[in-house]
């Protein structure tokens, strides 16, 4: 995949020099706010089970990831008044460019897990660990709404692993059994459609994942057009929190 890799950096590049104009303000915003550091370096999961450190826009308070919760609800207290901000427009991600540049992501690959959600992976999720992560993917764009998922959610982890990791779990496999360039390039095309008509980039998503001939089942819960309901992970027969039957 040396044209991915070429396209990578390329992309990176540019990327990193034409949005500073907007993050150097925000990142001055947010250290502004508690005079500590403005950005967010976490410990993710990469290619091969690799730990690395993903670059992020801070946009929770200070120590907010010792409270032991991964999943984030959209009314989550930790999310700091400007974080709302970046995280409505991705801003967030924007540093993780970066990681682009070293080889640690790409700009389309499943998006990469803390530790604790890989170590609950099946055997069959596992692949997803075969590719770099990426910055955006299907699933990127399909659960773009994440936190509105989550919104008032009791359990946020549990809530995810029942709701959005099972999908976004398949949509990480199908994406790394048919990935390409030319794939990659209607993503970025995509992700930058969500953030102008979120409908349009996800029956975007719905035409691409049909060209490349997905499940049909896997079509129609990236439409988004029905309520998700609670889902075996790919590679299991329960779903999670639920005893297996016959137990």
């Amino acid at each position: 995949m040396i044209r991915k890799r070429l396209v990578d950096l390329g992309a990176a590049a540019v990327g990193l020099s034409a949005t500073a104009p907007v993050l150097v303000p925000v990142l001055v915003k947010i250290y502004s706010q508690d005079k500590h550091s403005p950005f967010y370096i976490a410990s993710r999961v990469g290619r091969d089970g690799k730990p690395f450190r993903m670059v992020k826009v801070r946009s929770m308070k200070i120590n907010a990831d010792k409270s032991g919760v991964d999943s984030t609800s959209a009314n989550d207290d930790r999310i700091t008044p400007v974080g709302h901000f970046v995280r409505k427009y991705k801003i967030d991600e924007l540093p993780q460019l970066y990681n682009v540049l070293k080889g640690e992501m790409s700009l389309v690959g499943p998006r990469p897990q803390v530790e604790r959600g890989v170590a609950d992976y099946t055997d069959v999720e596992r692949g997803l660990l075969e590719v770099r992560p990426g910055i955006t993917d299907f699933a990127s764009i399909v659960f773009a709404d994440e936190g509105e998922i989550l919104r008032d959610s009791v359990d946020p982890d549990l809530d995810y692993d029942r709701l959005i990791r099972p999908w976004k779990s398949r949509l990480g496999l199908f994406y790394a059994a048919n990935r390409s360039v030319r794939t990659d390039l209607k993503l970025i095309q995509l992700t930058v459609l969500s953030g102008i008509d979120r409908r349009k980039a996800l029956d975007g998503v719905q035409a691409l994942l049909r060209d490349l001939g997905a499940d049909p089942d896997l079509v129609r819960v990236a439409g988004r057009n029905e309520p998700l309901v609670p889902h075996a992970p790919p590679g299991s027969d329960h779903i999670v929190g639920e005893e297996p039957a016959g137990a």
